[in-house]
């Protein structure tokens, strides 16, 4: 049976993640978490995490990618498709 997260446990997934000094590995990541979350939902954080773009995972380690004042400026700017 499929736990799905609420807001809030997708939130203090990322914050975890983007103040990490060092690049975890998904269990460091799980037992690093302020609240405990059943590793199933986790595993559903993290597939949605990697699907929206917001990380990647690499020899094992869990990589936070988004940035959204990349994002911002981008789009605020016109771009031209050859």
């Amino acid at each position: 049976m499929i736990h799905y997260p609420r807001l809030d446990t997708v939130l203090m997934v990322e914050e975890t993640l983007k103040e990490a000094k060092e690049y975890p590995s998904k269990r460091q990541l799980w037992l690093s978490l302020k609240k405990k979350v059943m590793y199933q939902t986790f595993n559903v954080i993290i597939a949605y995490l990697e699907e929206s773009g917001k990380i990647i995972q690499k020899d094992g380690k869990i990589i936070w990618i988004w940035n959204p004042e990349l994002v911002k400026r981008y789009s605020n700017s016109k771009l031209v498709l050859k």
